[in-house]
C-alpha cells in the first residue's frame, strides 16, 4: 500500500502530500456534489415555472452580475485579509441561501422573482468567494505543486459535475427539486468543517499608508497590462467565458426542444460534460510538472469551439453526450492552464487582484454570455446558438493569434514572452 502511495500518489498528485490541501480537497469533494445538484435543480425549476429560455438566461445573468461589477473590489479585499476566514464567511452564506430556496419549494411559495433575489445574493457571495478560493491554492499546496493542486481541484469540481447532476436528476424525478437544494445546504457543512481544521500561514499584503481602494484596483490593472503573459491569458479567458461557458442555458433547452427529452437525459448530458472535464483534469494533473503553456490555451480553445459546432448538428442524445465528453476534456485543459499561468506568473502582493480579474472575465463574463445564449436560443433555437458560439469563438481566437504574430514581428519578441 505504501509503495502504491509513493509511486502513484506522490509521483502524479504531489499536492495531496500537503495536509492542508488534502483536508480542504476532501471537504470540496462533498460540498461540490451538492452545488451541482442545486444547479441542475434550479435550472429545471425555472424552466418549468416560466417555460422561457430568455428568463433562464436572465437568471444566469443576475447570478453573475455582481461578479461583473464588483470583482475588482473583491481583489483588494482578498489581498488585505486572511483567505481562509473570507471563505468561511462566503460558504456559510451560500449554505443559508440553499436552505432558504429549499424552504420556498417545500412551502409551495417559490416564485421566479424569489429565485432571482436569492441568485443575486449568491452572486455577491461568489464575487468574493471565487477569486479567494483560487488565490488560496498556493497557501495550501505551495508554488511548486500549485498546478497539480489546481488540476486536482478541477478534478474534484468535475467529478462533482458527473455525480451532482446525476443525483440531482434522480432526486428531481423521484421527490422534486426542493430536495436538491436541501442536499446542497447540508453539503456545505463538509467544506466549513475542513476550513476549521486546516492551519495555514496566510499571505496578507503589508498595510499601506494610502488605503484608497480605487487606486489599488488601478495598480493591479496596470500590473496585468505590463505583463504580456498575464494580459494575453486574461483576454483568452474573456473570449471563452462569453461564448463557451453557457452550458447551463444551452443544454437544458437543447435537451427539451431539440432532442425532445426530459430530466434524466438532461442529467446524463451534464454528467457527460463533467466526465470529460474530469478526464481532462486528471491528464493535466499528471502532466503538471511541465508547467502551463500558452500554446495549450490556443489549441484547447479551438478544439472546444469545434465541438460546439458539431453539437449544433446532432439530433440524438448519445452523440451529443460523446461530443460533450470531448468538450469537457478541452474545457478543463483550457481553464486549468489559464488559472495556473496567472497564479504562477503573478507576484504575491498582486495575486488576489490578478485572480479577481480572472474571476471577472471567467465568471463575470457570464451575464453577457448568458444573455447572448438566451437571446439567440429564444430567436433561432438551441442548435443555432451552439453553432454561433462555436464559430464566434474560433474567429475571436484566430484574431487574437493574428495580433500576437503582428506584435512578435513588430517587437521581435520570443513567443514565450507573449
Amino acid at each position: 500500500m505504501r509503495k502504491f502511495y509513493n509511486t502513484v500518489v506522490i509521483a502524479n498528485f504531489p499536492a495531496l502530500t500537503h495536509d492542508n490541501f488534502r483536508i480542504y480537497w476532501i471537504g470540496q469533494c462533498v460540498s461540490l456534489i451538492g452545488t451541482w445538484a442545486q444547479s441542475i435543480g434550479q435550472t429545471w425549476l425555472v424552466l418549468s415555472l416560466t417555460g422561457s429560455p430568455l428568463l433562464l438566461g436572465i437568471l444566469g445573468a443576475i447570478q453573475f452580475l455582481p461578479i461583473t461589477i464588483f470583482s475588482l473590489f473583491a481583489g483588494v479585499i482578498i489581498d488585505r485579509y486572511p483567505k481562509n476566514k473570507i471563505i468561511l464567511i462566503t460558504q456559510f452564506t451560500s449554505m443559508i441561501l440553499a436552505f432558504s430556496l429549499s424552504a420556498l419549494v417545500f412551502t409551495h411559495t417559490v416564485r421566479y422573482e424569489y429565485i432571482l433575489i436569492l441568485a443575486l445574493i449568491l452572486g455577491f457571495s461568489n464575487t468574493i468567494d471565487i477569486p479567494t478560493r483560487q488565490a488560496f491554492m498556493i497557501e495550501l499546496a505551495s508554488k511548486k505543486d500549485l498546478m497539480n493542486a489546481i488540476a486536482l481541484n478541477s478534478a474534484t469540481f468535475n467529478l462533482a459535475r458527473i455525480l451532482g447532476p446525476a443525483i440531482g436528476a434522480l432526486i428531481m424525478a423521484s421527490f422534486g427539486a426542493g430536495w436538491c437544494f436541501l442536499l446542497n445546504g447540508f453539503s456545505f457543512m463538509a467544506v466549513i468543517a475542513s476550513l476549521l481544521r486546516i492551519e495555514v500561514t496566510p499571505y496578507v499584503r503589508r498595510k499601506v499608508s494610502d488605503n484608497n481602494m480605487l487606486k489599488e484596483i488601478v495598480d493591479g490593472l496596470k500590473y496585468i497590462a505590463r505583463e504580456p503573459i498575464l494580459l494575453q491569458t486574461i483576454i483568452m479567458v474573456l473570449i471563452v467565458g462569453i461564448f463557451v461557458f453557457n452550458f447551463n442555458i444551452l443544454i437544458p433547452v437543447f435537451t427539451k426542444n431539440v432532442l425532445l427529452q426530459g430530466e434524466k437525459v438532461y442529467g446524463l448530458l451534464m454528467s457527460a460534460l463533467g466526465a470529460g472535464s474530469l478526464v481532462g483534469a486528471l491528464i493535466v494533473s499528471v502532466r503538471s510538472k511541465s508547467g502551463p503553456k500558452i500554446k495549450i490555451l490556443l489549441r484547447s480553445s479551438i478544439m472546444v469551439s469545434l465541438t460546439l459546432i458539431l453539437i449544433s448538428f446532432t439530433r440524438t442524445y448519445y452523440f451529443t453526450a460523446i461530443l460533450l465528453v470531448i468538450t469537457g476534456i478541452f474545457n478543463i485543459w483550457f481553464s486549468t492552464t489559464a488559472n495556473s499561468t496567472l497564479q504562477i506568473t503573478s507576484e504575491d502582493e498582486y495575486r488576489g487582484r490578478v485572480m479577481s480579474v480572472y474571476s471577472l472575465v471567467f465568471a463575470g463574463a457570464s451575464p453577457i454570455g448568458n444573455m447572448f445564449a438566451g437571446l439567440t436560443t429564444n430567436m433561432f433555437g438551441a442548435n443555432t446558438s451552439f453553432l454561433l458560439c462555436g464559430v464566434l469563438t474560433v474567429i475571436m481566437i484566430a484574431l487574437l493569434k493574428l495580433l500576437i504574430k503582428i506584435k512578435l514581428n513588430n517587437k521581435k519578441l520570443h513567443p514565450s514572452q507573449i
